[in-house]
């Protein structure tokens, strides 16, 4: 980049009329593809070309990840143009490029724009344009023709910024859930203890969507007190009354081992009471895997949905144990339609550090992938987390990784950080969430007595899918 050529650092739109342009002059703008750019074209434009919006298309086919829409950087030189040089009131006649490279989420393009000619007869300039991207390679070039203003213009703007746009639709992503169980038969399943609103409350949904077929076990009389307090219809449901929390814990699990229902869901008691008769060596529900738990969400600022182990079960994990914890995880994944699911083993860096535990963790647990120790993921580690998930900060870093930035399932060194990840994006971007126990024989709803009924709804659609994947795998 030329000394001499201007950048958009102010917080003022102003610009250069005609008279004050010189062959030569030159601007320049660096912008960074971001995945919500991405999003924000398709939109716009209404390019849905899937080498540009579906990920598994990219990795099938010619590129090796999702790319730029062409126009996007096409779009830029029309931003330098207006906003920067020769900056407002100016108007694009023509313009005609050539696209050398695709350019890819976590590329950093710079563009330039030269003055190559002006046309005093018609304030018309000429500009030679160029793209190169973050490793100098040209990804763009041609050249684009203006109307240059002929009044000097100054605006300031609103806050020094440019608008931002947030795309955020947390019930379109709930609705989208729900269809993934639609015309599939209702799973029995039994609900522990029911006996607070949004404990009633999501099984309630669930079974009005068609998701399951919820047996309530717990006190009668205090669970139709909810319901008739909070206008709740219990039409139609089964109520199995118990005495209590601890009895309405091993009843709902004795259903189970009855197979008078398919999965089991928690309801406003404590975990421990639940996962105390689930683990029960007589009458429990253990298979020859280690439990644990996911977190299934969609995050509306990732491009993938994201699935969190363990964070709510296994407190500081072995390796060993870790093991059986992300088989479950790349098991869940497969059951939601993910074939290879990427999956990314966390700690605090990306580098095998012997006085970090969890480095040492990701490192044998990715050569045990290797072996075929732990099989149906593509696993890679250590990474932090803002590698996992952002192909920016990978590229940025040097990171170079098929999982980088487009993990599927983050393995979280302890129950104490993974929690906070997960509550974390719930809460602070507004994620939909969805908490399922693994590595028992049926499937287990197993949120937090603070999640909405939404959250549970949510968790019975994953049970329910978890329920059908069993039953077809039984009737092979």
């Amino acid at each position: 980049m030329s000394p001499s050529c201007q950048t958009s650092e102010s917080r003022y739109l102003s610009n250069k009329t005609f008279d004050e342009i010189a062959v030569g002059d030159c601007a320049s703008l660096t912008r960074t593809l971001m995945p919500e750019d991405v999003k924000l074209f398709a939109i716009l434009t209404g390019d849905i070309n899937p080498a540009t919006i579906d990920p598994k298309y990219s990795e099938s086919g010619m590129f090796r990840e999702a790319i730029a829409h062409g126009m996007w950087s096409g779009s830029l030189v029309s931003t330098v143009l207006a906003t920067q040089f020769p900056g407002p009131g100016t108007i694009l006649v023509d313009q005609s490029l050539r696209y050398t490279r695709p350019v890819s989420i976590g590329d950093r393009i710079e563009l330039t724009l030269t003055v190559k000619q002006k046309f005093t007869h018609n304030r018309h300039v000429l500009f030679d344009c160029v793209c190169i991207n973050q490793e100098g390679l040209e990804v763009v070039h041609g050249t684009a023709e203006v109307l240059a203003p002929s009044e000097k213009i100054t605006r300031l703007l609103q806050d020094g910024h440019a608008p931002a746009i947030r795309i955020d639709d947390k019930h379109a992503r709930f609705t989208e859930l729900l269809a993934r169980v639609k015309g599939l038969e209702p799973i029995p399943t039994a609900v522990a203890h029911p006996c607070d609103v949004e404990s009633l409350k999501g099984p309630i949904q669930a079974f009005q969507a068609g998701i399951i077929e919820p047996i309530l076990v717990g006190p009668e009389s205090k669970i139709r007190s909810v319901a008739e307090e909070n206008g709740l219809d219990l039409s139609g449901i089964r109520i199995v009354n118990a005495a209590h929390s601890h009895d309405s814990a091993a009843l709902a699990v004795s259903l189970v081992k009855t197979g008078d229902a398919e999965a089991l869901m928690k309801g406003s008691l404590h975990t421990d009471e639940l996962m105390s008769e689930v683990i029960a060596r007589a009458n429990g529900l253990r298979t020859n895997r280690r439990i644990s738990h996911v977190f299934v969400m969609q995050v509306p600022t990732y491009h993938r949905p994201l699935l969190i182990t363990d964070a709510a079960i296994n407190i500081a994990p072995t390796l060993e144990e870790k093991v059986d914890i992300i088989q479950n995880a790349i098991d869940l994944a497969h059951v939601l339609g993910i074939a290879e699911p990427k999956v990314a083993i966390l700690s605090a860096v990306e580098t095998v550090n012997p006085k970090i535990e969890s480095t040492l963790h990701a490192a044998a647990l990715c050569k045990m992938a290797d072996r075929g120790q732990i099989k149906g993921g593509l696993l890679d580690g250590p990474l932090a987390f803002d590698n996992a998930v952002s192909i920016v900060a990978a590229k940025t870093k040097g990171i170079q990784s098929a999982v980088a930035g487009q993990a599927e399932i983050l393995v979280v060194p302890d129950l104490e950080s993974g929690n906070m990840v997960a509550k974390q994006l719930e809460y602070l971007a507004n994620a939909l969430t969805a908490g399922i126990v693994l590595g028992t024989k049926v499937p287990i709803v197993l949120t937090s007595r603070a999640d909405t009924a939404e959250t549970r709804t949510a968790s019975c659609v994953i049970a329910a899918l978890i329920a059908h994947a069993k039953r077809a795998k039984e009737n092979a």
